[in-house]
Order: C-alpha cells, then structure tokens, then sequence
C-alpha cells in the first residue's frame, strides 16, 4: 500500500469518524432540547389562555429548530447547543401575565411577545458589535447566581399549577392552600415525570432523562385512560396539550398576519418593550456565555463571545420573526452533545434539523403530551438551576455580604421582577466592586530615604549624613486606584508625617486610576506641606494610564501641578526623586553639569592619603578622556581591563532585563570611580557604563597598574584595598535595602 492510499484512507476514516459524531452528538442534544423547548413554549403560551398550549408547543419546536441552525452556522463556538431556555420562558411568561392582568386581547400579547424576542435579539446584536462580550463575563458570580436561582424558583412557581391540574392563572400559593383546586390525576403524571427525570440520569447517561421522563408521564397518562374513556378525546382535554391545528399554508399565513398587524399597536406598548427586552437579552446573553465558558474548559478551546452574542442575537431575531420563542446557548444539551462525540458546529446544525424533522413526524404524538408532564420537567429544571453553592458563604463573615446579594437579587426578581432585579443587580455588582477597592490597601510600601537612598553612588562621608538625616523624607508607594472610596484611608495613612517631614514622595507607577476626589485629597497635601515649607515629590506621573487617562494633563487640570506650583516636584522615576532629596539634604545646589570643574586627583575622597610625588606618578600613568552625552563608556561583555575616576559629569550604569531592555541600576558623578569590580576579578563586564552628560574621566589600565606596583608597591597596595573597601561598603548598603525590601 502507497503512503498517498494510506494517508487518504486515514483522512477518510476521521472524516467520516467526524461527521459520525457530529450526528449522534445532534441527535442526542435534539432528545434533550426538544422536550425542554415544548415545555417552555407551552409554559409561556399557555399564561395567555390554555388554548394556546399547543400554539407554545409550536413555537418552542420553531425556537428549537432556528436557533439551533442560525446560532451553530454563526457562532464562535463549536459544539455549542442553542434552544429555547428557562431564563426566556421565565420573562416571557411574565410579561404574558403582566398583559393578561392588564387586560390586552390575546393576539396583541402574541405580537407583543413575537416583538419582543425580536428587540432582544437585536440587543444581543449590538452586544456583540460594540464589545460587551468580554464585559458580561465580569459580572460577578453572586449577581450571576442570584439571577439564575430566582430564574429557577420563577420557573418552579409557574409550573406548580399545570402540575396539579389547577385553572390557569391561579397563583402558586394559592395552589397550596386550597385543595378543591387539585387534580389528582395531574399530581400523579407529574409525580413520576418528576422522579423519573431525577433519578433516571442516576442509573443511566444514555438516553435524556428529560426525554425519559416525558415518556414516563406520558405512560402513566394512558395508564389513568384506560381507567376512564375520556381522556381518549386530545380536543378540549385540559390534562394534554391537544392538536396545535395549524398547516403548513395555516402556519405561514398566520406569522404573515401577525407582522401586518404591527402597524395597529400603540407607540407606548412598543415602548414599553424595551426594558423586558434588556432584561431578557442581558440574562440570555449570560446563559450562552456561561455554558461557552464551560465547554471551553472542556475542550481546551476558546470561543469567541462577541461573535457568539452577534450569532445568537441573529438566531433569537429570526426565531421570534416566524413564531418562535427566543433561547440561547443550552448547558445540559451541550454536555450531551459533547460527551455523544459531537466534533464542529455542525453537530448544532444537525440539532437543529433533526428538531424540525422530529415535529413534522411525530406532530400528532406531541398532542398527546400530558401538561403535567413538562410542568414536572420544567420543574426538574427549576430545581437544577437554583444555585445552593452560595449557602456555603454563610458560614464565613468575608463572604457573608456575598450571600446577601444573592439574596437580595432573588428576593427582588421574585417579588418585584426580572426586571428590577437586573437593576439591583448591577447595582449590586457596583458595591462589591467598591467593596473590594476599599478593602484594599493603597500604600503599598513605607520607607524613609535612609532606608532606600537613590542609585547615585556617594562618598562614605555622605552616606554617613544620609543615614543620619535621611529620615527628613518618607516614600510612599502607592498602588491600585485612588478614588472616593479609598481617598480617606490612604489620607490617614499618611497623615501623621505631613506634620513631621520635609520631604514626602509619592511614587505613582502602579496606580492603576486617580478621580477628581483623590486630586482634592492631594491639593489638600500639598498646602499641609506648603504651610510648613515642606515639598510634595510625585514620580512616575504617567501620561497613560491603564484606564486611558492622561495623569499628568489630568493634575494640572485639578489644579495640584502647574508651571507656577514651587511645592510640587514631578519625576519621571522614583530614583530620581530620592536622588534630588539626597542633594538637598546634604546641601548641594542645583547646578549644571556644564558648570562643573574637573577634579583633581588629590582632591579624590580615595586618594587623600597618598604623597603629591606618589600621586604625581601615578596620574602619569593615567589616560585623560572626554565622553559625549550618550556615549557607550564600557559595553556588557567587554574585559575589564581598565578603571575610570570621573573628574567631571555623571555616568549612568545599565543592567539588562532580556528581551533588550535594560535598567538603570546605579550612577557615578564627580569624585566617584566605576568599573573597579571587573578590573578587579578580571571577568567580563556584566554591565554597561553611558555617559549622561559631557564626562571626563581618568582612566587607569591592568597594563599600566602592574607597571606601579613594580615601582610603588605600597601604593599599588593601597589602591587595591581602597577599592576593594569602597565596593564592599556599596555592596553592604545594597545589602541592607534589599532586607529591607524583602520586609514588604
């Protein structure tokens, strides 16, 4: 056999492996979602009148068949099951209730749903278009179970009247205290749908214990007819669905006929729509994402949520157009589909097909679906969705507000509405966001600049000032967002040394936003600071912010910096703020670099005790050069073969990070010597040296050294030790800061 026959056969063979799994996987997602999607078109149909039972039967096999081919075509995610849902049957259904209460003929109402699954598909259009699918996701996880849970007890409620044969539009709790209201026959179908559809999943994964259950009911049914001849009539039986009635030609005429009549429905009943359908579309839109999320995880893939809202808005809009009831992206008959060996999309095509073709054949067997058994199906359904993790959050105080908003969030939906509670909800998911803002600490680190000096090498008599007076100026380092509700305590945090110290800098680089109230609190500081002639120090005063904000226009503009403003100093790194408080603490002014002299040997804090002849010889040997500003002193790598003494200017040294970048880790300025370490050891440098200024150094070479050891061992001697102190001194102060780093 030839490796193209053995390739073809392979490819062949996965080919027809795929398209294999992707049929079952349909066929096993279209046994889940059916059933589920007659249930639900029943349960909002049949809030109008009991006569549009099978009317919502049809619609919600319509819902099943063009959601399921539209979503799964479009989509961003493969596999993914989309049908008529709990969440579109919760608000549907109340919105029916809503009319009927108010006494709106019943084709109106249809119109009016048909509309509104129509403006929330449209909605999850727009979603998708300007972004919000990356947003939805963010919504906390109490807000999310709240709204899922009371979606589940809404569905229940609704449901327990058809289960025990009750009148339509009795209330659930009238229900249960008056029994003259109930059915037992009803009771009896929806008793063992209900205990099959829980326990069958138990003993078995193969065949849907929704569908199982249905069966179940449907078995207990005939069981009751053949005990009383009635119930063998489908017309005007109230325990059965009935015959949906409708043709082919019926049908189309029908959905026709409903969009001519838009033109008669008021402005302000067309404008009344728009909130149920915000409502409805946020709760299908994070329904679909949620299940993404999941089969994500199990498959190891990454869907795409702004195409998904696009694709499900497409199929709701198309769904709601030719009668069906809107949906979205089912969890349990995606799971199914998964674990049957669906592959791609097209297992959701196939779904969708296979939902259409079902009805078409078994049209007179789904009028014999008992009410009661999809009232025990939602109900099982109901049940499933209440979320009982959040019970655990009672048992700690950290996460006992958390079990509050999803309490609070249930307890509106279900006493107010769906509708107020989507308020409540983002309202809510405000306070824990605030909640965890404030609950965090903005200073992230204090230290005094005898704790943390800046990179600039300074003489063993200065660092001994430093270490005295340093204190005179605190660093706070600041993190996350400085705003309202975190403005107080950040100000009592740093509020007892405005009244002590004469410097205070604030080091901005990980604040992620600052408002307007946060600029008060720090025009506040500064004329605390001002009043005692102190100075406010800001660095890392970033110009693009993670939130998009210019910080820098932005504190000119609340009036803490300006051109006139002598107490507040910004700089572009925390080293160079340390380094102009270091200055000022010992004294120095702030002078050019151009205006430097150059140092003399003898004048060099390393060479004070060394006679003029010795020095004399050795400046002989000494090499006088001038770096321009930018210029490469010693690069990374180079032997270190020579030492430099700056006599004017200030050299920068870079350590690298990877990628190409560098840090700056230290500086050198007038007095000061650098690259002692490599001359010493004689390894390669680890580093490189760039002038900042115009520099001017003496420069002595190995070659040159040996040469004066021969002439001026103790000389030679004493160069060595003053060297070798001088690093030790610097490597033990580097020491002593990262000790006191690693305490934070």
């Amino acid at each position: 056999m030839t490796q193209a026959t053995t390739t073809f056969g392979l490819k062949n063979f996965l080919g027809r492996n795929q398209v294999s799994g992707d049929f079952w996987g349909g066929l096993a997602a279209m046994l889940v979602a059916l059933p589920a999607a007659i249930a639900f078109g029943v349960t909002v149909y049949a809030a109008i009148d009991t006569s549009y039972a099978a009317a919502g039967a049809l619609a919600g096999v319509i819902g099943a068949s063009v959601i399921g081919l539209f979503a799964s075509t479009l989509g961003g995610t493969d596999r993914l099951i989309s049908a008529p849902c709990a969440p579109a049957a919760a608000v549907l259904s109340a919105f029916a209730i809503e009319l009927v209460k108010q006494g709106i003929d019943a084709n109106v109402i249809v119109l009016l749903l048909v509309m509104l699954g129509v403006i929330a598909g449209m909605m999850q259009i727009l979603f998708g278009f300007i972004g919000i699918g990356r947003l939805i996701k963010y919504i906390p996880y109490p807000v999310v179970s709240g709204y899922m849970s009371a979606v589940g007890l809404i569905i229940i409620g609704s449901q327990i009247p058809k289960f025990v044969g009750a009148p339509v539009g009795t209330p659930w709790y009238q229900v249960l205290i008056s029994q003259a209201m109930l059915d037992w026959r009803s009771i009896a179908i929806g008793t063992v749908t209900v205990a099959v559809g829980i326990i069958t999943p138990k003993l078995t994964q193969r065949v849907p214990g929704t569908l199982l259950g249905i069966l179940a009911g449907l078995g207990t049914y005939f069981g009751l007819a053949s005990q009383d001849p009635a119930l063998w009539m489908v017309s005007g039986n109230p325990l059965v669905i009935g015959p949906m009635g409708v043709t082919t030609e019926g049908y189309f005429a029908e959905t026709s006929g409903r969009w001519n009549e838009i033109g008669e429905l008021r402005l302000a009943q067309i404008a009344g729509l728009f909130g149920n359908a915000l409502t409805l579309a946020v709760l299908l839109s994070i329904d679909t994402l949620k299940t993404c999320v999941v089969l994500d995880q199990l498959t190891r893939c990454r869907h795409d949520s702004n195409r998904e809202l696009i694709a499900q808005g497409i199929g709701n809009v198309a769904s709601s157009a030719v009668g069906g009831i809107p949906g979205a992206g089912t969890m349990g008959a995606t799971l199914v589909n998964l674990s049957s060996g669906a592959r791609t999309r097209v297992s959701g095509v196939i779904e969708g097909v296979l939902a259409l073709i079902a009805t078409l054949v078994l049209g007179s067997f789904i009028a014999w679906i008992p009410v009661a058994a999809l009232a025990g199906t939602l109900i099982v359904i109901g049940v499933h969705m209440i979320d009982r993790e959040p019970l655990r959050f009672i048992e700690s105080r950290a996460t006992v507000f958390d079990f509050a908003v999803v309490l609070v969030v249930v307890v509106v939906a279900l006493t107010i509405g769906l509708i107020a509670a989507s308020g409540v909800g983002v309202a809510m998911a405000i306070i824990l966001f605030l909640r965890e803002q404030i609950g965090g600490a903005v200073v992230r680190h204090k230290v005094y600049v005898n704790q943390m000096s800046s990179n600039w090498y300074r003489p063993e008599a200065e660092m001994h000032i430093l270490e005295q007076k340093g204190d005179q100026a605190v660093i706070f380092e600041l993190q996350g967002s400085l705003f309202f509700g975190t403005t107080q305590q950040f100000y009592s945090d740093i509020e007892a040394e405005l009244a002590t110290r004469s410097y205070v800098i604030l080091d901005l680089k990980r604040v992620q936003s600052l408002d307007v109230t946060a600029a008060h609190m720090l025009r506040n500081v500064r004329d605390a600071l001002q009043e005692r002639g102190a100075m406010l120090l800001l660095s890392h005063v970033g110009e693009n912010l993670p939130n998009g904000r210019n910080l820098r226009e932005f504190l000119e503009q609340t009036g803490v910096t300006g051109p006139e403003e002598k107490t507040v100093r910004i700089f572009p790194e925390l080293d160079d703020a340390i380094e102009w408080v270091e200055d000022r603490i010992l004294g120095e002014s702030e002078t050019s670099p151009e205006f430097e002299m150059p140092i003399e040997l003898h004048e060099m804090e390393l060479f004070h005790n060394n006679k003029d002849e010795t020095l004399k010889d050795l400046e002989a040997r000494m090499e006088k050069r001038i770096y321009q500003p930018g210029q490469t002193i010693y690069a990374r790598g180079e032997v270190g073969k020579e030492v430099y003494w700056i006599r004017r200017g200030t050299v920068r040294i870079f350590a690298p990070l990877g990628a190409g970048r560098t840090r700056h880790i230290s500086s050198f300025g007038r007095g000061d010597f650098f690259g002692g370490l490599a001359f010493l050891d004689g390894n390669p440098r680890s580093n490189d040296a760039i002038a900042l200024n115009e520099v001017e150094v003496y420069v002595l070479s190995r070659d040159q050294f040996n040469r004066i050891s021969e002439e001026h061992k103790k000389l030679a001697f004493n160069l060595v030790t003053a060297l070798a102190r001088t690093l030790a001194i610097r490597l033990r102060h580097a020491d002593t800061e990262m000790t006191m780093l690693r305490e934070y």
